[in-house]
């Protein structure tokens, strides 16, 4: 079966047909986050490291890191997003050791990524667009690398998945050319929001069985495109993410982390409770009423996503044993408790005399 490898310096990521669905973590990018724009062109990396962190430990197995800054003071990407994703890449690679993506539309930033990135990074990304495919292909065979591939070509993005699937075809028959085999090749067949095409989930997930059947390659995608525009987003991606893995889908570049609750909805959140005549302790803190009321969680934690996909490899026999399902919902231990029964009770159930 098809397995691509993707490698930091010590840990391997596998995406493939038989394996746990792979989550590719895609908040290390400042497009459409102004702050975080701001932030680098500063030369503040303080976001880049909690998103690092927060993603590893909601459960990402790899990190896209993306560097599309446009300085104010420069904005030839050219210049500036080379140096920008080496600093990046390094600071990241040692905060924590997972497989990193290099993601980015400027050629001179992917190959100053692979040159600096240790292990077997993932390379985000080549197109069928002829240009594209004279540069990033040679890169691809000459650092030994898997690619993401995205079905759109000098022709733009096609709304008929037929198109969508010729593209693919051609971008992994051209790499054959350079010697890249088909397991180094990772698909983005593009997902279009369901907002604007009603088919979109129906097109995707036929052309996820086709790219699996026809030409034998692990696909991603973006997750999040699905649900674009349209209410209660979580809501459609935890149904899209476990119906795109039922059609053979093996990753997604996606936010895997539950964003913390803002001070602003909390006060919002307490007026609306004190207008309904409802006296809170005066000793309650911020985290208890947040979860009292249901609105989440002040700290970075796993996203509803992660959930639905973790009960998706569990009902496909990609968790072995059940051991990652059990691992993530097992209730902590609060102090004192430890080696105690279900109920409290040290020593468990009481033998009869």
């Amino acid at each position: 079966m098809t397995r691509t490898i993707v490698e930091s310096k010590t840990k391997t990521a596998v995406i493939g047909f038989d394996e746990p669905f792979c989550v590719i973590g895609e908040r290390i990018n400042p497009t459409g986050r102004k702050k975080l724009a701001a932030e680098l062109e500063a030369g503040d990396f303080s976001t880049v490291e909690k998103d690092a962190l927060a993603q590893v430990a909601a459960g990402a197995n790899i990190l896209d890191i993306n560097a599309g800054v446009v300085y104010n003071s420069n904005p030839n990407p050219n210049e500036t997003e080379p140096p920008l994703m080496t600093k990046i890449l390094e600071m990241v690679q040692g905060l924590v050791d997972v497989p990193l993506c290099i993601d980015s539309s400027v050629p001179a930033a992917l190959e100053a990524g692979l040159k600096v990135c240790e292990g077997r990074p993932l390379l985000n990304s080549v197109t069928g667009e002829e240009e594209r495919l004279e540069f990033v292909l040679p890169l691809v065979k000459k650092y030994n690398v898997p690619v993401v591939a995205i079905s759109n070509d000098d022709t733009g993005i096609s709304e008929d998945p037929d198109v969508r699937f010729a593209v693919a075809k051609k971008i992994v028959e051209r790499a054959a050319d350079f010697g890249i085999p088909a397991h180094d090749i990772v698909v983005d067949p593009l997902v279009m929001p369901i907002g604007a095409m009603a088919t979109a989930g129906k097109q995707v997930f036929t052309l996820v069985r086709r790219l699996r059947d026809e030409l034998g390659v692990n696909t991603t995608c973006g997750a999040s495109n699905i649900s674009f525009g349209l209410p209660n987003r979580h809501g459609i991606n935890n149904a899209f993410l476990p119906m795109a893995m039922g059609a053979g889908m093996t990753s997604a570049i996606m936010n895997p982390v539950a964003m913390p609750v803002t001070q602003a909805r909390i006060a919002a959140k307490k007026a609306e409770v004190e207008a309904a005549g409802i006296i809170l302790p005066a000793e309650i803190d911020d985290e208890t009423f947040v979860t009292l009321f249901g609105l989440g969680s002040m700290q970075a934690r796993p996203g509803s996503e992660m959930e639905a996909i973790r009960a998706a490899n569990l009902l496909t026999d990609n968790d072995a044993h059940g051991g990652a399902w059990i691992a993530a919902n097992k209730l902590p231990v609060k102090a004192g408790q430890e080696g105690r029964g279900r109920s409290g009770r040290s020593g468990g159930r009481r033998r009869r005399a």
